[in-house]
């Protein structure tokens, strides 16, 4: 239960309720903190749970954030709403507003259960095997729940289950050799955090398209290949015909590991200036 002082207090105020709804709203015990920009709610992770109830469904934060991960993952984030999740647990959408006060919270909570399954890598006794069952179990993740990869590259995840990840990468890399000191730690953090991010979102992209246009990367360029056959022969891109004809079809898996190699080996590496 969070202490009662002058920096943090509790307040009985109206949450704001489904966009969508016409209902009265009820007014509801919230948690709140002073901060140097006035009042806000302290983070859905600190406050308690409200008090379960028999009927006429039990509710948890947990249960509410797997059954929109659930919605999400059928129908991604624009799919997702306080009424598909209140429909599919068989409980009123104001109800949910006792447990999570906006689409923002339930966002984090859904994207702190992710944070969960990533976790699961561990530590090993190898910084560098750490960081690789790290980053290979993110992957795994973001391909399971692919609106994961919107919600990456924003403000830092500060969800516990989050911060059990950041703290063994950090841990993890303030290990590889080439890692000195603070500054460089946050910089070989930012260049494995970036290329998570980009490699990830391009992958998953990529997936997406083709579901989208029903053609596949073969189809795309057989239909696109005189066109680009034509321009390849004007000379004009000589680098670029190599590539397309010499070069093969690589294994997204295969070449996600081989990039992460890389990064991993540019880290320990690095030159200092």
């Amino acid at each position: 239960m969070p202490v009662q002082d002058s920096g943090q207090r509790q307040a009985a105020e109206a949450t704001t309720g489904d966009r969508n709804s016409h209902q009265h709203l009820r007014y509801r015990t919230l948690y709140l903190m002073d901060t140097p920009y006035g009042s806000a709610p302290l983070p859905v992770w600190e406050r308690p749970e409200p008090q379960p109830r028999a009927a006429p469904v039990p509710l948890s934060r947990a249960k509410i954030a797997a059954t929109a991960i659930r919605i999400a993952d059928a129908h991604g984030l624009e799919g997702l709403s306080v009424r598909k999740i209140a429909k599919e647990l068989a409980v009123g959408p104001m109800r949910l507003y006792d447990y999570v006060i906006n689409r923002s919270e339930l966002l984090d909570l859904m994207v702190d259960a992710v944070y969960a399954q990533i976790a699961e890598a561990g530590q090993h006794s190898e910084w560098r095997a750490t960081i690789l069952a790290i980053v290979h179990r993110t992957r795994d993740a973001a391909l399971d729940h692919e609106w994961f990869v919107d919600l990456l590259g924003g403000r830092p995840h500060i969800g516990p289950h989050a911060l059990a990840v950041g703290e063994s990468t950090a841990a993890a890399l303030s290990q590889a050799p080439g890692v000195r000191g603070t500054d460089d730690l946050q910089r070989a953090l930012g260049a494995l955090n970036a290329f998570i991010v980009g490699a990830l979102r391009r992958e998953i992209t990529e997936r997406r398209t083709a579901r989208l246009t029903g053609t596949d990367v073969s189809a795309w360029q057989a239909a696109l290949g005189p066109y680009l056959t034509r321009m390849l022969e004007t000379g004009r891109y000589p680098t670029v015909a190599r590539l397309v004809i010499d070069g093969a079809h690589l294994n997204a898996e295969e070449t996600f590991h081989h990039n992460l190699i890389t990064i991993l080996d540019g880290i320990t590496s690095h030159p200092h200036t």
